[in-house]
């Protein structure tokens, strides 16, 4: 699946969506790296990893790798972009 199709806008809500859902864990790196980049401007990014904790961690140590500065979990397996 392409990566236009898993980002979003969402009526009434503020920000960008990146849905993981599908996504290979080898493929995240990359993904969201460009995702953050590409859309830092339009904050809160938010990307939906769901259940898997190695999904999780591994969306974490991009963000933590590429300085994001305010990144908050609005509810498990949702992680929020604040800031850049």
């Amino acid at each position: 699946m392409s990566d236009h199709l898993r980002i979003t806008r969402k009526k009434n809500q503020p920000g960008i969506f990146l849905d993981l859902h599908g996504v290979r864990h080898h493929e995240v790196d990359l993904m969201v790296e460009n995702f953050v980049y590409r859309y830092q401007e339009e904050c809160p990014l938010t990307i939906i990893c769901g259940n898997s904790l190695r999904m999780i961690a591994l969306v974490e140590e991009v963000l933590e790798r590429i300085d994001c500065s305010e990144i908050g979990a609005e509810r498990y397996g949702v992680i929020v972009v604040r800031k850049v």
